[in-house]
């Protein structure tokens, strides 16, 4: 389970739309979204949607899932300004059902979790994506404690490393899963060069339909 108050605290961050974060996608995630076959997409942690929304306009019939019922509804309303429709859940990630073989893709961006819970969200993520699917992923990693000021958990137990995620993620084809060094321009709260792992995965078997 996540912290307590860890809603509220959200729910104060997004009182201001958009203001956090952005309401751009993601750019790996702009990257790397040709690589999600058609079918449902889940996105964890996905607070005011800007990712949800992006994939929705591709045409991908998207849920969110968030602690946030402010960032969702600002979400909903994301949505509503790009014509395209997005199922929203009020949600604990560590407690949320994704289900088994359910997921054409499955997006983690940001959705830093503590060292204990983290392994137990990933293997449920690798059952719960069809044959096929893929899983994104970007996450600050400890080496970004390095540059303060500019974003990502204020300890190192919220930020994965490759090695870690490679043993979290047995089950898929690790296309990627590397640590960068790149420049970082969503909203106020994540600006600067920042340090990174990002993830592609693809669960063996027949594409996703």
């Amino acid at each position: 389970m996540t912290m307590p108050g860890a809603a509220d605290m959200w729910n104060e961050r997004y009182t201001r739309p958009f203001a956090s974060y952005g309401a751009e996608p993601n750019d790996y995630l702009r990257e790397v979204a040709d690589r999600i076959p058609e079918g449902p997409v889940l996105c964890l942690a996905e607070g005011e949607g800007r990712n949800a929304v992006f994939l929705a306009a591709r045409g991908y019939a998207v849920t969110a899932v968030d602690l946030s019922d402010v960032g969702l509804a600002n979400a909903r309303d994301l949505a509503a300004r790009h014509g395209v429709e997005i199922e929203t859940v009020v949600a604990d990630m560590t407690e949320f059902d994704l289900g088994e073989a359910r997921w054409a893709g499955i997006v983690s961006i940001w959705g830093h979790l503590p060292s204990a819970q983290r392994p137990g969200v990933h293997a449920a993520c690798v059952r719960a994506l069809r044959p096929g699917g893929v899983f994104v992923l970007e996450a600050y990693t400890p080496r970004h404690l390095d540059r303060p000021g500019v974003g990502g958990p204020p300890v190192a137990d919220g930020m994965p490393t490759p090695e870690e995620l490679r043993r979290d993620l047995v089950g898929l084809r690790l296309d990627c899963c590397r640590e960068v060094d790149r420049d970082i321009a969503e909203g106020v709260f994540h600006h600067g060069p920042s340090t990174t792992v990002q993830v592609l995965g693809v669960k063996p078997g027949v594409t996703a339909a």
